[in-house]
């Protein structure tokens, strides 16, 4: 994807005078890591709200060796999405909101669906998967649930549900209760039924090219406003979803 069409594909799902949703396209980062020139959701913040470049935390890296830059901005951006997972974020429009908002994404307070495209069939059509996860002992990129993972190992919850199946694959939709990096993907794997195109997580299953990106998407958001009402976001099935879905179900029922 050419990245400055992709950041222009950027949708508003909601806004007022505190927050605004948007719907990421896939292929996208929420914000640089210091070594990319790739534009971000944080450039299309900052060039459509200027206001808010002090909104939120920065990261600044420790080592700079040969990087770009030495601070990560994070304009009003209280959690992320991978950059292959497209679906609905929500962005602080003022710090009071920022902290708002941190506080109900530490506290489990935020209510999450995702829809997802997974490999097979799980056996359970509804399903818990309670396994904490630590780093990977083999690749630093990726998490692990597995005994042998490295560091601090942190509890991760996550419920799904299978919407249909068939031989091959199976549309799910997935709530995660916890927050932690590649949860969905790492917790679908971990029940054998990793998210189709995933090439960290599934690297030696064939990506049909049908499909060609992650089968993941950040599908509704339910947050509370800084005063407390109920705020309910939704990014529909964006339209390479729905023909993956097509494609999957319609070559797995000609086999």
């Amino acid at each position: 994807m050419n990245q400055e069409s992709g950041i222009k594909n950027i949708s508003i799902i909601y806004e007022d005078e505190d927050i605004v949703a948007v719907n990421k396209p896939s292929g996208i980062a929420v914000h640089g890591d210091g070594m990319s020139k790739e534009l971000t959701v944080a450039d299309w913040i900052l060039a459509r709200y200027p206001d808010i470049n002090e909104v939120g935390e920065s990261v600044q890296l420790s080592n700079v060796k040969c990087q770009m830059s030495n601070v990560i901005l994070r304009p009003g951006i209280v959690h992320r999405l991978d950059k292959d997972t497209s679906g609905v974020m929500v962005v602080a429009k003022n710090q009071k909101t920022f902290l708002s908002l941190k506080k109900q994404f530490q506290d489990r307070g935020v209510q999450k669906e995702y829809r997802a495209i997974v490999y097979g069939v799980p056996k359970e059509k509804k399903g818990v998967i309670d396994l904490p996860i630590g780093r990977s002992a083999k690749d630093f990129r990726t998490k692990s649930t597995t005994p042998n993972a490295r560091g601090e190992m942190r509890e991760s919850v996550t419920e799904y549900n299978v919407l249909s199946a068939g031989k091959d694959f199976s549309s799910v939709a997935v709530f995660p209760h916890t927050g932690r990096t590649h949860q969905i993907r790492v917790h679908l794997k971990s029940i054998g039924h990793p998210v189709v195109c995933d090439k960290l997580y599934a690297p030696k299953r064939k990506c049909p090219e049908e499909t060609g990106r992650l089968a993941l998407h950040a599908h509704i958001l339910t947050v509370k406003s800084p005063e407390g009402a109920l705020l309910h976001f939704e990014a529909p099935l964006p339209e390479d979803f729905k023909r993956m879905l097509t494609a999957l179900f319609r070559l797995q029922a000609s086999v």
